[in-house]
């Protein structure tokens, strides 16, 4: 089964960090990255830009809205995320934590598809 592993920071947190902080905190994700890539169970993976580039499509009434900015209005904003395959979500929660701990929280949640698995939906096209 597919798992994301979605990441949460304050947004410009990593960037004060002092170079050798991220430069170890890298690593953790190159590290995961590396594993998953050689498995062949790493999917997607994304950093993503501040929430000043984010535009939110709501529909409200019988229009649509496009909004300025993330849907959420925390202090912690979703950073990133990966999408790897794994046996089950406590093996998920084992690869999580070899992220750097520390500079973000981790939610891992299970990717449901309608009709089936990505693989499925890879072979019909």
């Amino acid at each position: 089964m597919q798992y994301a592993i979605l990441i949460y920071s304050t947004e410009g947190f990593f960037e004060r960090l002092p170079e050798d902080e991220q430069d170890a905190a890298m690593e953790h994700h190159r590290e995961l990255q590396r594993e998953h890539n050689e498995k062949g169970t790493l999917g997607a993976v994304a950093k993503l830009m501040d929430t000043s580039a984010a535009m939110t499509v709501r529909k409200r009434g019988d229009s649509v809205m496009v909004l300025d900015g993330p849907f959420a209005e925390t202090k912690e904003q979703l950073m990133g995320l990966y999408v790897i395959e794994c046996e089950s979500i406590d093996d998920a929660i084992e690869q999580a934590k070899k992220l750097p701990q520390g500079v973000a929280a981790y939610e891992v949640r299970p990717i449901g598809w309608g009709g089936g698995t990505i693989a499925e939906a890879t072979e019909d096209n």
